[in-house]
């Protein structure tokens, strides 16, 4: 996946703009410091922080790595030893418990074998061979099969189809009464789709594509809703000349009023807090400096958050 990079005051405030950038949250991330501040005197700083980051790729245990509930690696039943009837048969029978010979005297025990010094070096793991890649074809048919049968169990009537386009993947569901599926502010979207990234990107191995599914049309419903919103939102703040800061969203939501006001002269925006209370704040350009400004050509959203 390819690297984003930005730069804040802090690592965490560049941290921060690469999550609203690629539109994830942090667990989806993997992150890269290029540069951090110096000290300064007085405790000022000097310089800027610099981040890369990008979508962590997903990655498949091998099946020996595997674990039990209880943290054990798991071991084949197939790999234990067996006894077999012959070997029962060939062991020596039990004698009469006065045959055994005199018993030794109390107070008396019999030495301890030696215990040997040497120790066995560690063993060395196989590296496990790196996958190829899967066709994003593959991963689109196992994704559409998936959402058929849950929209079939579910007693919905709907039909889905896909779209690829290189390593994208948009999976529309479409069809009545859906709206079971789409949830409060799409939060039940969100989990259907991370259940279909399971079953048709994780099982299959797949690193490399980035599947988005939608419901009813309720993304682009969504993006138009948001994006009316925060064109209200930034003349409301040009008139008053006083910043506002949004109810909290998730990223993909973040994202798309970024995007709605990135071109609106004399607005930025930025974000602020921690997920699930990250929220968008609007504000004339004279009040925030231009660092703060989020500008990201970047289309995606497919954000993992609920």
């Amino acid at each position: 996946m390819e690297w984003v990079e930005t730069t804040a005051e802090t690592v965490d405030d560049a941290k921060a703009l690469a999550l609203d950038r690629l539109g994830i949250d942090d667990g989806d991330a993997e992150f890269e410091v290029v540069e951090e501040p110096k000290a300064g005197l007085f405790g000022r700083t000097r310089g800027e922080a610099r981040v890369r980051a990008r979508i962590k790729p997903n990655s498949v245990r091998a099946k020996a790595d595997r674990r039990d509930r209880r943290g054990k690696p798991t071991t084949d039943r197939s790999t234990r030893p067996s006894t077999t009837r012959n070997e029962r048969s060939a062991r020596p029978e039990r004698t009469d418990r006065n045959d055994r010979g005199p018993r030794p005297e109390r107070g008396t025990r019999s030495p301890r074998p030696e215990r040997s010094n040497r120790t066995e070096a560690p063993r060395e793991r196989t590296p496990r061979a790196e996958l190829p890649p899967v066709d994003p074809t593959t991963v689109s048919d196992v994704a559409i099969t998936f959402l058929q049968g849950l929209v079939t169990a579910a007693g919905l009537k709907g039909s889905v189809s896909a779209k690829v386009e290189g390593e994208n993947i948009d999976i529309d569901v479409l069809g009545d009464d859906l709206n079971f599926l789409v949830g409060t502010k799409g939060a039940t979207l969100l989990a259907l789709q991370d259940l279909t990234r399971v079953v048709s990107q994780r099982r299959l191995g797949d690193h490399e594509t980035r599947l988005r599914v939608d419901v009813a049309g309720y993304r682009e419903k969504r993006r138009e809703a948001l994006s009316r919103f925060a064109l209200k939102v930034a003349a409301d703040v040009k008139t008053s000349g006083q910043a506002r800061a949004l109810e909290p969203m998730n990223s993909s939501d973040r994202k798309i009023v970024h995007d709605a006001l990135v071109e609106s002269e004399g607005i930025v925006t930025r974000s602020e807090g921690t997920d699930p209370f990250r929220r968008v704040v609007v504000a004339l350009a004279s009040t925030l400096e231009s660092s703060a400004e989020f500008d990201d050509a970047d289309d995606s959203d497919d954000s993992s958050e609920s």
